[in-house]
């Protein structure tokens, strides 16, 4: 069965005078895919999600999603398109509530008061954070505030949803409840592209896993085939790395 492609970067290239972040890069994310982004420090992980989202424009190539060529699209724009990026510090509006922290990201899509009202009591409950909605944000624990991160980015109603290492400073224990929460978020149909260092977490996570070294794509495959490809061991992974 065929699948449709959501987003197509097609031989993008961004450089920082003169040093080159990302070079002639070119990959695709299917809908309903998780699709995992590793490489070492360095190697244009972040560079490549603030060229999708419009934080940055990229030196040449093309960026098309769901058939809108990206270019010139500011990030509020893109954002509109369904486009949605969370980020590794997390930040919320600290002495806001939780909820009226996830109602900002709902007002992207409505000015109905009591609409974004409704609709943010309904994901802070898909999170799992209904029984802290009236704290302060300031006040939740950093699991928390990962979920009203995730909660704040599926307000604006994303179709494709990009996720910088949210489980950096998490527990095993901590990651399984976000890794199952991220499962939820996709199979209630947003598409997920997700940077993670955690090796057992991405590879178990992902459908796909696409792999950058000095801003070069070295690999694009099934993660088992990642696991083993010997560029990506030699750049990345280190040799006698077991992923579970």
């Amino acid at each position: 069965m065929s699948q449709t492609r959501l987003l197509e970067i097609f031989k993008v290239s961004k450089s920082f005078r003169g040093l080159k972040a990302i070079s002639n890069v070119s990959l695709h994310i299917n809908e309903g895919e998780i699709l995992g982004l590793i490489g070492p420090n360095g190697a244009g992980k972040t560079t490549l999600f603030n060229l999708v989202t419009g934080f940055l424009k990229p030196d040449s190539g093309q960026i098309q999603f769901s058939g809108h060529n990206l270019a010139g699209f500011k990030s509020h724009q893109i954002c509109k398109l369904g486009i949605t990026r969370t980020f590794q510090i997390v930040k919320p509006f600290a002495h806001l509530s939780t909820l009226e922290n996830v109602a900002v990201g709902a007002f992207n899509r409505s000015d109905d008061i009591a609409a974004v009202e409704d609709k943010s009591w309904d994901i802070l409950n898909f999170v799992g954070l209904e029984q802290k909605a009236l704290d302060p944000a300031g006040s939740l624990t950093l699991p928390d505030r990962k979920r009203l991160e995730l909660a704040r980015a599926l307000a604006t109603e994303p179709k494709l949803l990009l996720l910088d290492e949210v489980m950096a400073g998490l527990n095993p224990t901590e990651q399984h409840g976000i890794i199952n929460l991220i499962r939820k978020i996709c199979e209630a149909g947003t598409t997920i592209f997700i940077i993670e260092h955690h090796m057992r977490v991405v590879m178990g996570l992902s459908d796909r896993i696409v792999v950058l070294h000095h801003g070069e794509l070295i690999a694009d495959d099934r993660p088992h085939a990642v696991s083993e490809d010997p560029n990506v061991i030699e750049a990345y992974l280190g040799k006698g790395v077991a992923i579970a």
